[in-house]
């Protein structure tokens, strides 16, 4: 127990004095799987519209197809996007392996299922008079669907916020990609496993802290949008 106690306190010893590698691993995690969300939702939430708005054929088996992605493995998606970008890979002359760009590239195709599956929920499940509404209200085109992706907004925040607490926490794509390089590619997740594997607890402690406090924002963010979905 001793042991526990002293590494807390020397965790928060790195945390107050600004320790340079805690604080590198944060900051690959944060560009890492910022830009990795904002793409993914450039690419998903239209994605997710169109999936939930719209009837065409083979929509169902789309459907169906990125629900079942939601629970994609990490290290699997490790390991296929690792194959494309190896130097053997059809995209290995963009040198993305053990870079932070790599780390991305998984990141996002880890969200996109996530944020194309629950945006599609969020239209599915709005009101079928708020279309309606909208049109009397002289709302038609472009606008139209604008304004019904309004409506849906906090069930697309909840999907943003959910996909963004997933790349965050993930490990084995992470390590994979970017081969836990430090000062590089060495996030949070990554550096905890391998400093506690080295013995080095308060690191993996003080690392734990920043990770616990950035998973209470994002759930208190979703539990918000949660709230707000129900009383719209």
């Amino acid at each position: 127990m001793e042991y526990i106690l002293s590494g807390i306190a020397e965790a928060f010893v790195l945390l107050l004095k600004g320790d340079e590698e805690v604080y590198s691993a944060v900051s690959a995690t944060l560009r890492a799987s910022t830009a990795a969300i904002i793409i993914s939702l450039v690419i998903g939430l239209p994605l997710g519209f169109l999936l939930g708005y719209f009837d065409f054929p083979g929509r169902r088996f789309f459907r169906s197809v990125f629900d079942a992605l939601l629970a994609l493995p990490t290290v699997l998606v490790g390991l296929w996007v690792y194959a494309f970008i190896s130097n053997r890979g059809p995209l290995g002359g963009m040198n993305l392996l053990f870079t932070l760009k790599g780390v991305i590239v998984g990141e996002v195709v880890l969200a996109l299922p996530i944020v194309i599956a629950l945006s599609a929920q969020s239209i599915e499940e709005l009101d079928l008079s708020v279309r309606d509404t909208l049109l009397t209200l002289g709302s038609s085109g472009k606008r139209l669907l604008f304004d019904i992706m309004w409506e849906a907004r906090y069930g697309m925040l909840m999907a943003a916020i959910t996909a963004y607490g997933r790349v965050i926490s993930e490990v084995g794509a992470a390590t994979m990609l970017g081969g836990n390089i430090k000062w590089r590619t060495r996030t949070i997740t990554t550096a905890m496993a391998f400093e506690t594997n080295k013995g080095q607890f308060a690191m993996g402690i003080a690392l734990g802290m920043i990770l616990l406090l950035i998973a209470f924002i994002v759930n208190s963010t979703l539990s918000y949008a949660k709230r707000r979905r129900q009383t719209r």
